[in-house]
């Protein structure tokens, strides 16, 4: 896949107010402060695309960007720390778990993981339902960068074992660049079905 336009379209805080599905979505989901807006701008190309903070739980909506007018990118609220009250994640959950069961149009889910934690207890449960749903979904190690040689091979072995099920697993790093054709290729073969 080779993105030469990409636009933000729309956020949305409940399902009735989700586009029609005449596009295929490809869904980026993980915890709070894993990287997901920082993903999204490095593979766009687009710099402020997504909004990113080092506050986590910043993204509170479920944002749409149209990409070569042809794909949604969207990014979910992130699960795990983030700083809100029990009441606010309870909305979160329900809305995520409602989303990726009911969307018909998402080809695939896109699971940022930090590759210097790999596979929290959240990650794991994630990991469990995405499977238990039988949504195809793919492993994208982040920060990979910050890891020595030694604990990346760790990392992949700890993801390869806990996500058998993933079509791929990409070792990614925003800051150079690494991992970002390999994921765009992936991206591919979700699309043009």
């Amino acid at each position: 896949m080779k993105i030469v336009n990409s636009a933000f379209h729309i956020s949305v805080s409940a399902l009735s107010g989700l586009p029609e599905e005449s596009f295929p979505e490809i869904v980026f989901a993980g915890r709070s402060n894993v990287g997901k807006s920082t993903l999204l701008n490095s593979l766009t190309g687009a710099k402020g695309l997504a909004k990113t903070s080092s506050t986590p739980g910043k993204t509170r909506l479920i944002n749409y960007f149209l990409i070569n007018r042809d794909v949604y990118f969207v990014d979910l609220p992130g699960y795990g720390y983030a700083a809100v009250g029990q009441a606010e994640k309870a909305l979160w959950g329900n809305l995520l778990s409602s989303y990726i069961i009911q969307r018909r149009s998402i080809s695939l889910v896109v699971l940022l993981l930090d590759s210097r934690h790999p596979v929290m207890q959240s990650d794991r449960a994630m990991i469990g339902f995405l499977e238990s749903h039988e949504r195809p979904y793919g492993i994208v190690l982040t920060k990979y960068d910050k890891l020595t040689q030694k604990e990346k091979v760790q990392a992949r072995r700890i993801m390869e074992s806990c996500a058998s099920k993933a079509k791929f697993i990409v070792n990614y790093s925003s800051f150079s660049g690494k991992g970002k054709s390999e994921l765009l290729a992936h991206f591919d073969h979700y699309i043009c079905q």
